[in-house]
């Protein structure tokens, strides 16, 4: 997930570029770790451990002054990004078990096509030209990937197509946050409240865990852990907007493995299909207009 920074500091993209690129390659391999255990277990459990694990990390360094860093005068909008991370996680991991991870990932992480639609029914911010070119541009890419006249329905498109729209929604709730909250703080709410969150649906979802199933629910918790600190390390050395970009090196690495370990090869449809949403979402992100801050209510 991804914030604004505050202040100026002397930039080192390379430096940020290649931690944003490690964080989002932690991303795939969590992705793909939960696809594997998503057949072992359920998907609350996964959801549970993925944020536990983090949260068991987190805490210790972001209370090591004391209880302090707990008070917030945005609690509304930190659980808004807790529910909308931790249900764009119970999504994705559903469709990446009903469909290639590739399709998964890559509608999924069109988020960012539909931030200024979002971004325009609540506050009514005006997207510029290109940022309204670039998510068109996206979306033809999303219709390529879906095929709908090649294939039959498949259940898991609508999970990932609801993932997509909750991590836009997500994306744009950290940004708030960022604008005021330092980062332990965003990020030891969001553990918090999505373990809280995801401890109901854990439990009435929990049945036997099987041995092999807690090497992939570890594996998925410290790939989470390590793609937060990482793309906070990042922002150190460049700021989101210039960095924001690299959230599409997710959808290459996804496809890499998928053709490498579950032998998915990308289609043509979802070849072009992938260069049209990163092309997409390239143009959106670079002409969206900054939301007011002070429309968004705490």
């Amino acid at each position: 997930m991804l914030r604004t920074d505050a202040g100026h500091k002397p930039e080192h993209m390379v430096f940020g570029a290649a931690l944003t690129t490690a964080s989002f390659l932690c991303v795939a391999v969590m992705s793909a770790l939960g696809k594997v255990a998503g057949q072992l277990t359920s998907t609350g459990v996964v959801v549970l451990f993925q944020n536990l694990i983090a949260l068991l990390f987190i805490a210790p360094i972001a209370l090591r002054g004391g209880w302090e860093p707990l008070r917030t005068e945005k609690l509304s909008l930190h659980i808004l990004r807790a529910a909308s991370g931790t249900a764009c996680w119970y999504a994705l991991f559903v469709a990446i078990t009903m469909m290639p991870l590739t399709n998964a990932i890559l509608l999924s992480f069109s988020a960012p096509l539909w931030m200024p639609v979002i971004a325009w029914l609540i506050t009514r911010e005006k997207s510029s030209t290109a940022t309204g070119f670039g998510a068109a541009l996206g979306f033809v890419g999303v219709v390529l990937v879906l095929q709908p006249h090649h294939h039959r329905f498949n259940v898991g498109t609508l999970f990932a197509l609801a993932a997509a729209l909750l991590l836009a929604v997500a994306l744009m709730s950290v940004r708030w946050l960022g604008a005021t909250e330092p980062m332990p703080r965003i990020l030891l709410y969001y553990f918090l409240l999505s373990t809280v969150m995801a401890i109901p649906i854990a439990v009435i979802q929990w049945h036997s865990v099987p041995a092999q199933a807690w090497i992939y629910l570890l594996g998925i918790g410290f790939a989470q852990l390590f793609a937060q600190v990482l793309i906070v390390l990042a922002y150190h050395y460049a700021s989101s907007v210039k960095l924001g970009p690299f959230i599409y090196t997710t959808i290459v690495f996804t496809a890499l493995i998928d053709w490498v370990v579950w032998h998915h090869p990308p289609t043509l449809f979802v070849v072009v299909g992938m260069v049209l949403v990163i092309g997409g979402g390239l143009v959106a992100i670079r002409g969206k207009s900054e939301t007011p801050l002070a429309s968004i209510e705490s």
